[in-house]
């Protein structure tokens, strides 16, 4: 009985198509018209009530007003810092690498396949395997990509002097 129930179902469906294609019920709705008579029953005050500085024309309130309650951007605290003199690299893992074909893979290469912009500095991570032999060129590399580019006998070369780590200062002693 549930079989033929099924099959009745799939006999009334009319085949999908583009130009069988419909939102769902009550997806769409027409766009609200204000100040267009009583009978729209948005006449009068058009929806804004009576007085109060919202129902005001050319009223406009900060974002995030809450009535003079405290808004939530405030009560939230406030927590870190935005470090100005931080460097951003774009990501590139092996496996991602490997998929190009080629073994010598430098930033223009990068950028002819899209994979970084032109003025991206690109930071090669380990994630994947390698099963030739590569030679990279790249602004960093982490210590797992160095390890797996070597053991799979190929080469990483650095672009521009490594940035080091600033040195902490070394205190003084006393006489």
């Amino acid at each position: 009985m549930q079989e033929e129930a099924r099959s009745a179902t799939k006999e009334n469906k009319v085949p999908t198509n583009l130009s069988t294609l419909r939102p769902p019920k009550g997806a769409t709705a027409n766009k609200k018209r204000v100040g267009r008579g009583m009978g729209s029953g948005m006449g009068k005050t058009s929806a804004r009530g009576h007085k109060g500085q919202r129902s005001r024309s050319g009223s406009r309130m900060m974002r995030g007003f809450e009535g003079g309650q405290m808004p939530l951007h405030r009560r939230l605290p406030k927590r870190g810092f935005t470090n100005i003199f931080r460097t951003e690299y774009q990501v590139v893992n092996l496996d991602r690498l490997v998929e190009l074909g080629e073994s010598n893979i430098t930033p223009e290469l990068l950028i002819k396949h899209g994979i970084v912009h032109k003025k991206d500095l690109i930071k090669v991570l380990g994630d994947g395997e390698l099963k030739s032999a590569l030679t990279v060129r790249a602004h960093r590399f982490s210590k797992s990509a160095q390890e797996k580019i070597a053991k799979a006998g190929g080469k990483v070369e650095l672009i521009g002097a490594a940035v080091e780590e600033p040195k902490k200062p070394t205190k003084l002693k006393k006489k």
